[in-house]
């Protein structure tokens, strides 16, 4: 796995606003992890995850790896139901979206962008 000189993880630094929910091949469900507008923060290999008015609903780390093909991540909640599992996952990214499709722990790394059993796929754009 890369480490924070990976050219993503500058790209990825800072405030994005979720705009779809996708799992296990249902778009938008209910999430205990996201609300209507929630706010994902990086900042350098940490994440958090609020509500539009601050109320913390996820955190944790990653760390990605840009040169796989598709580009990977893995994920580790630091609360919640999967606090401390490593969730695999592969991303897009680019200067204004970011999209992730994650694994439940022990599934392999997903390779398309469509959700089946177990995956989860959120789909963020950039806040000014």
């Amino acid at each position: 796995m890369k480490t924070l000189s990976d050219p993503d993880y500058q790209a990825l630094q800072g405030t994005w606003e979720q705009t779809s929910l996708e799992d296990s091949g249902v778009l938008n469900p209910i999430d205990a992890h996201s609300a209507p507008g929630a706010i994902t923060t990086i900042t350098d290999d940490r994440f958090e995850v609020t509500t539009v008015t601050g109320d913390v609903l996820l955190a944790g780390q990653f760390v990605l790896d840009s040169a796989t093909s598709p580009k990977s991540i893995t994920w580790v909640d630091s609360i919640g139901d999967d606090a401390g599992k490593p969730l695999p996952a592969s991303y897009y990214l680019d200067a204004q979206n970011f999209v992730f499709i994650a694994a439940d722990e022990g599934m392999p790394q997903p390779s398309v962008f469509s959700t089946g059993p177990g995956q989860t796929m959120r789909t963020f754009v950039r806040r000014a």
